[in-house]
């Protein structure tokens, strides 16, 4: 079943066009990833999910609410966690979700059940009655995840969640979110640009220049690529480079002291790169195709390049 129908939808600033004719649909408890470099059109899809933006072109139904109809009534389906964190930082983290609460019609005992047991899941309990701006990173993020879910969202729409989390907060962060899926069904999209969060998801949309370039689980995206990935760090990139793709008899990628290459025959390449270059190489590696290899095939350029828009 699906929680979220999107079709035909079109977006523009003035005269820019930012999404043209984006199409999917995200299924009942499921976790899909937005995964695109700068200006690719993600922020703006999430912004129109999340009713920040006007429907321009399309439809698009949450819970088989149309948006274009009912914008208020989708807006009790969601909860959403922003990139910014909207928590009021002069409040306690109770004060925030009372507030938040009866914006969503709640009534005091319904929002004193559901922060108890929010806060429990959450290990914010013993934080309850602490001003938010005497949180650390991870527990305003915790915060901010317990006011979207206290109206028992249908749809969870998280924006670059894991923005200014250290590594143990953020997996601690998204063991948090697996948790509230198993225990409500709740459907979750997400925007990321961390790969390991990609690779998590049951379900990706790559975005590039406003259009999906491809629609899939992370292992039917990287089954697109059939080449490996080798990379070599070297002392000194500039003068080895071009005796190095000579005698692999491809063309590398630089990115600062690395040089990624694709290779159906990656296995031999790294043989013969410590065999001949042992004295300039610093490290090698051979590695099955990433997330990043797959947008790299499909569109000619990477994740992290600013200037794909």
């Amino acid at each position: 079943m699906s929680v979220v129908d999107v079709r035909n939808l079109s977006f523009r600033y003035t005269e820019a066009p930012v999404l043209g004719d984006v199409s999917f649909c995200v299924s009942e408890g499921q976790l899909t990833g937005l995964l695109g470099p700068n200006g690719s059109g993600k922020t703006t899809l999430f912004r129109i999910l999340a009713t920040l933006l006007p429907l321009q072109e399309g439809q698009i139904t949450v819970c088989g609410v149309a948006l274009r109809d009912n914008p208020s009534q989708i807006r009790h389906h969601l909860g959403i966690t922003f990139q910014a964190p909207a928590l009021d930082i002069r409040l306690t983290v109770q004060e925030n979700l009372n507030c938040h609460g009866h914006l969503y019609g709640m009534s005091a005992s319904q929002i004193a059940s559901r922060s108890e047991e929010l806060l429990a899941c959450l290990s914010l309990l013993d934080r309850r009655h602490v001003r938010v701006e005497q949180l650390s990173g991870g527990l305003k993020r915790r915060a901010e995840l317990a006011k979207g879910l206290l109206h028992r969202p249908s749809v969870l729409l998280l924006d670059e969640p894991s923005t200014g989390l250290d590594p143990a907060a953020r997996r601690q962060f998204w063991n948090l979110i697996q948790d509230q899926r198993r225990r409500e069904g709740t459907t979750v999209i997400v925007t990321t640009h961390l790969m390991d969060e990609a690779e998590s998801c049951d379900d990706l949309i790559l975005l590039d220049q406003g259009r999906i370039v491809r629609h899939g689980s992370p292992a039917e995206l990287q089954s697109l690529v059939t080449t490996q990935r080798l990379t070599i760090r070297l002392r000194n990139s500039e003068s080895v480079r071009g005796r190095l793709e000579t005698r692999i008899g491809s063309t590398g990628t630089v990115h600062g002291d690395r040089i990624l290459f694709h290779l159906s025959n990656a296995g031999e390449a790294l043989n013969l790169v410590m065999n001949e270059f042992s004295a300039e190489v610093v490290s090698a590696e051979v590695a099955q195709p990433s997330l990043e290899d797959v947008f790299l095939t499909l569109t000619g350029h990477s994740l992290m390049d600013d200037s794909a828009s």
